[in-house]
């Protein structure tokens, strides 16, 4: 049997568990949240395990030297957000007077996320336009 079919079966028994879970969170039985939250936990588990096993398989069949240089941009993208990032853009004490946790180092997190975010959007949108130009040009 194949590791599509086997997947196939996989998705289709979480399916029912998940649809038998919903209906009975629906018929007001609320004690069920917690076994819902439960199935979420195993299915997000599974699910990253089968993601590690096909990227390290990926990465033992393809070239190695292209994923590193991609995941080193990517570093390299996060630690620059994360410099330009200042985290004195606004003033703390409204959040604090509410009783809310942010400190300068949240806000510098927080900084380099969006700084990051717009550097990747840039980049995404930057080469797609790019293989747009490029098919049109060809042509």
């Amino acid at each position: 049997m194949s590791l599509h079919k086997i997947l196939t079966i996989i998705v289709a028994i979480l399916s029912i568990v998940g649809v038998i879970f919903a209906l009975m969170i629906m018929s007001g039985n609320e004690s069920m949240i917690d076994n819902m939250i439960y199935v979420t936990y195993v299915v997000l588990a599974l699910i990253l395990a089968l993601v590690l096993v096909y990227v390290i398989k990926g990465l033992f069949a393809g070239n190695i030297k292209k994923t590193l240089m991609s995941v080193g941009a990517f570093l390299v993208i996060i630690v620059i957000s994360y410099a330009m990032s200042s985290g004195t853009d606004l003033d703390l004490t409204p959040f604090t007077d509410k009783g809310v946790d942010i400190t300068e180092a949240t806000s510098k997190n927080v900084g380099a996320g969006l700084y990051a975010f717009y550097a990747l959007a840039i980049i995404a949108i930057g080469s797609m336009a790019l293989s747009g130009i490029k098919k049109i040009t060809n042509k």
